[in-house]
């Protein structure tokens, strides 16, 4: 329905210039008005004129812009007036408007009088509207926005003195199950500082919307980061400690662009949604919290943006169900596999994990997330590593593993106290069901824990930084050491501080400077304290 001197403009200008009338002098929404006589460029002279005004003014159902004007110091043509006319027309050709007997009369007169210019302005407004079909139809999509998020990262670290590690493939021992002949776990030392380094992470976010209620996200990633602390951390403990989420290379090769995300988010019930899809990030759905992210807003390392036993960048196949019981209660349960599309293992065979979280809100302020996960850890090599994992388990003597179970109870929290300060924090309780391949071996259970305790400073120094000061105990074995050929070190427990600040330059550029003290580093007492650093600056647009 075309009931606006807009609709008017669109069609006297189409003439001459289409797109001209496209942007309006004033970005501002065309205001209601409740007489023609307001429209400062038209020339009451005649009685169609008086006609016009007189219905505008009884029904109120024209709109002209926030000034009064049409379109400058231009007369009103019959061409436009008409155009008027076909807007008043389609108004109460829809029944919104009932018109009295002589109203009515007034305007069977007005199409009379206007007939020839009624029929042009409707021939135009049809072809206009023929000509913007056939753009839309040409678009790649309507729906489709883009965002991209790029980080560049300059990145140190320094421990000072010999560093011990537990290596799977010690070199001269001869011996590639990571023990030496009394089965004990093998130790080399890291000798020389790494350098400083310089690299990026880029993600291409598309998200496309069918319906207005489901959201189809594709996301697109490249880098090339390897932060400088891997060079002091034992197998399996890789891009773990002092080192922020983007700084890693996210594809298996350097800077060669790969799907990182394809997901499909649709609404089952008005308070049920399903997401569903062959890649998408596991922690965009489970164990998020208001003071840590990936992205760099908050706590941001490997070990403290979620929990260490459960996080897994891995996991992105699958689907997820969220279910918005109440303002103060949701529930999510979700599948994940890591690697689906491979016929040996697909969905249900390898690595996966059922998860479901419960999240309590009882303040807006308030939100409390409480987590199961279920994973199955398949064996490669005889070994066992990943998540709850982070290490190399086998039989306790060099000998073989079967695939094993994990069980992983955690707690999630962040409280905003006041406008400028928070807390937050994480405990994760594991436990590892170790099945040795060899029946004449005996299994067991290795069980291990996590915890994070952080407080964050919202908008210091400036509105939208965010501040955040976290320890972390990312892996601390409680039983079954005797398993762990990497990650159990001395027998000690590693321990992490991190300060991040997130400081936005602009709305589309933020600089994130991130210190890490790393203590006891792989769980050896003897380890000197490592000391690392990231800047960021972070682009966003």
């Amino acid at each position: 329905m075309r009931s606006s001197l807009g609709a008017i403009a669109l069609v006297s200008a189409g003439w001459a210039d289409l797109g001209a009338i496209a942007a309006p002098r004033e970005a501002d929404p065309l205001a209601q008005i409740t007489s023609v006589s307001q429209l400062s460029d038209v020339q009451p002279t005649d009685w169609a004129f008086q006609a016009l005004q007189s219905l505008v003014e009884t029904y109120g159902i024209l709109q002209g812009y926030p000034d009064g004007s049409f379109r400058g110091d231009r007369a009103l043509t019959r061409y436009e007036f008409a155009a008027g006319l076909n807007a008043f027309l389609d108004t109460i050709a829809v029944g919104s408007v009932d018109l009295t007997p002589e109203d009515l009369a007034v305007v069977e007169r007005l199409q009379a009088e206007f007939a020839a210019e009624l029929a042009a302005t409707r021939d135009r407004l049809a072809d206009v509207e023929t000509r913007l079909a056939e753009v839309d139809a040409r678009q790649f999509s309507t729906t489709t926005k883009l965002n991209v998020l790029a980080t560049f990262n300059v990145a140190a670290a320094t421990a000072g003195d010999d560093l011990r590690v537990n290596r799977l493939d010690p070199g001269d021992t001869g011996s590639g199950s990571g023990r030496d002949a009394d089965g004990r776990a093998i130790v080399s030392r890291v000798r020389e500082d790494p350098s400083i380094t310089f690299s990026e992470a880029i993600a291409f976010f598309l998200t496309t919307s069918f319906t207005g209620k489901d959201t189809l996200i594709t996301t697109l990633v490249t880098g090339n980061g390897n932060s400088p602390t891997n060079n002091y951390t034992s197998d399996g403990w890789f891009n773990s400690f002092g080192t922020p989420v983007l700084n890693l290379t996210p594809t298996p090769e350097t800077n060669r662009l790969s799907i990182s995300e394809a997901i499909y988010i649709f609404p089952v019930t008005p308070s049920v949604q399903l997401a569903i899809g062959p890649k998408f990030l596991w922690s965009r759905f489970f164990d998020s919290n208001a003071f840590t992210s990936a992205f760099g807003r908050g706590a941001s390392g490997f070990d403290t943006y979620g929990s260490p036993l459960i996080n897994d960048l891995a996991r992105s196949s699958g689907a997820v169900a969220t279910w918005r019981i109440s303002e103060q209660f949701e529930l999510r349960l979700g599948y994940a596999a890591i690697d689906s599309s491979d016929p040996s293992e697909g969905l249900f065979r390898g690595d996966r994990a059922l998860t479901t979280q419960l999240t309590i809100s009882p303040l807006p302020n308030l939100n409390l997330r409480l987590l199961y996960d279920r994973s199955q850890i398949a064996a490669s090599n005889g070994q066992v590593s990943g998540r709850p994992l982070i290490g190399v388990a086998d039989d306790g003597f060099g000998g073989d593993l079967e695939d094993a179970n994990a069980d992983v109870f955690a707690v999630n929290f962040d409280w905003l106290v006041s406008p400028k300060f928070g807390l937050f924090g994480r405990y994760s309780y594991g436990n590892i069901d170790i099945d040795p391949a060899s029946d004449a071996v005996p299994g067991g259970d290795l069980t291990v824990q996590s915890l994070q305790l952080g407080m964050a400073f919202p908008d210091l120094g400036k509105e939208g930084s965010l501040a955040t000061l976290s320890y972390v105990i990312p892996f601390s074995p409680i039983e079954g050491r005797r398993f762990l050929v990497s990650g159990d070190g001395d027998g000690g427990t590693q321990y992490e501080i991190e300060a991040t600040y997130y400081f936005p330059v602009t709305d589309k550029i933020a600089v994130i400077p991130s210190l890490y003290w790393i203590g006891n580093a792989n769980n050896f007492n003897s380890n000197p304290n490592i000391y690392t650093g990231t800047v960021r600056t972070q682009f966003n647009f």
